[in-house]
């Protein structure tokens, strides 16, 4: 595969090195501390304070002017019906490959975005929740092919996001475990009319595999902003391939693990089985269904090597 172009040449999208980026934070303050980004990061994640200030502080900023102009946009719209503005979270997708850092990236922005001086109710819900049981896709065939579009429930995605867009009081997400590899059978998570809901997945994007061919209607289109994390493939396998060997320290050491198979493999195995999964699953799922919708998203953000932010695109309104 060849390397993508590190920026959009597309005259859609406004373009910002790193440092150009960072200037466009303002007076935003960091409202967080090292004990707090400790809480935050992911797995073999480097991000640190001045990652933040850089990147995430000007892109608070935005969404900040972002969200406030929608907010006026429904005020405008329920003055002109003679109606109450209803409460309508603000929706912000987030997308990009496995072991990329998009975990890591929706929580520190959930945090950041919970700051606020008005302090807004920020809600951060992963679309692994919306993948089938592991029984219906093994009764399926597809097993090997978790994570990819024909693997969720986009039916019961959709709903959900229907009726979160609808301004239900309570709408509610089944819940994944990564430790037992599956969906939690009874457990759910209750989202409560936030200001703001983040949506974190591989394939938030994706215009395929529609609910209803007959009336296509896709995730995205209950976004109000999306952001997309990118970087070279060969950067992220050697992501994936990190996070794969640290995972054999720790969780997968866990009885319980659905991995704990690959907890005693030397590091040479290890090492041999992460480049096997990416070719086979995660980089073929990259190629063929993630990468292709970055062109759809707000935002995109570009990572280097040692996963840190060197470039911005910004779409134009």
């Amino acid at each position: 595969m060849t390397a993508p172009d590190p920026m959009p040449t597309s005259d859609r999208y406004l373009n910002f090195d790193r440092s150009e980026w960072a200037e466009l934070r303002a007076a935003t303050p960091l409202t967080l501390r090292e004990p707090d980004l400790e809480q935050l990061r992911g797995i073999n994640d480097r991000i640190d304070l001045d990652e933040v200030a850089a990147v995430y502080l000007p892109l608070t900023r935005l969404l900040n002017l972002y969200v406030a102009a929608t907010q006026n946009l429904h005020k405008a719209s329920a003055a002109f019906l003679g109606t109450l503005a209803p409460k309508v979270p603000y929706v912000i997708g987030v997308a990009g490959s496995v072991a990329v850092g998009k975990s890591t990236f929706a929580r520190l922005l959930q945090a950041l975005l919970a700051r606020w001086p008005d302090h807004p109710k920020v809600e951060l819900v992963t679309t692994d929740g919306f993948l089938y049981p592991n029984r219906v896709l093994e009764e399926r065939g597809i097993m090997n092919r978790k994570g990819f579009p024909e693997s969720y429930d986009t039916r019961r995605l959709l709903q959900f996001l229907r009726e979160l867009k609808s301004g239900a009081a309570e709408v509610s997400a089944p819940v994944y475990s990564h430790v037992v590899y599956d969906i939690v059978d009874g457990e759910h998570v209750t989202v409560r009319q936030p200001d703001i809901l983040i949506l974190e997945g591989l394939n938030v994007l994706q215009v395929g595999n529609t609910a209803d061919v007959a009336s296509p209607e896709f995730v995205s289109d209950y976004f109000d902003f999306s952001i997309y994390i990118d970087a070279d493939e060969s950067d992220i396998e050697e992501f994936y391939i990190q996070r794969f060997l640290t995972l054999c320290e720790t969780v997968f050491q866990n009885p319980d693990s659905f991995f704990q198979h690959y907890a005693h493999l030397t590091r040479e195995e290890a090492i041999e089985t992460a480049r096997f999964i990416w070719r086979e699953i995660n980089g073929k799922n990259l190629r063929e269904n993630i990468d292709p919708t970055k062109g759809r998203a707000g935002l995109l953000l570009r990572k280097g090597v040692d996963h840190r932010v060197t470039n911005v695109s910004l779409r134009r309104l």
